[in-house]
């Protein structure tokens, strides 16, 4: 359990810093609809979504704070998924379904170096 956990975390991490440095510095092209332009989130959202990102991958690293972040991690998963079904494009809001179980999964599984 130990072993899935710990990579559930790198896996977490990569994405997260993945994901929170492209809505930092995403430069939408011409002519192509912006996928967060289609979900109504503004540049100004964009950034504090990329911020708090950024943070999950930092949060998780550390057993105080592993919760916290897996939590912040789940709830920004949640939003996008909403935001997908408000939009109506039901197969990305189904994509992000395995995305939100596994912040969830991360809580049950605890932290792995933990010793306490």
């Amino acid at each position: 359990m130990k072993i899935i956990s710990a990579v559930l975390i790198l896996i977490t991490v990569f994405f997260s810093f993945k994901h929170g440095w492209g809505a930092l510095t995403m430069k939408p092209k011409p002519g192509e609809e912006n996928m967060m332009t289609a979900l109504g989130i503004s540049r100004p959202v964009l950034y504090v979504i990329g911020l708090l990102t950024l943070a999950v991958g930092v949060l998780v690293l550390f057993p105080a704070t592993f919760v916290a972040g897996s939590v912040i991690n789940a709830a920004l998963i949640l939003l996008i998924l909403i935001l997908q079904l408000r939009a109506g494009n039901m197969k990305a809001a189904l994509i992000e379904i395995p995305f939100l179980l596994m912040p969830l999964a991360m809580i049950w599984l605890g932290y792995p170096l933990y010793k306490g």
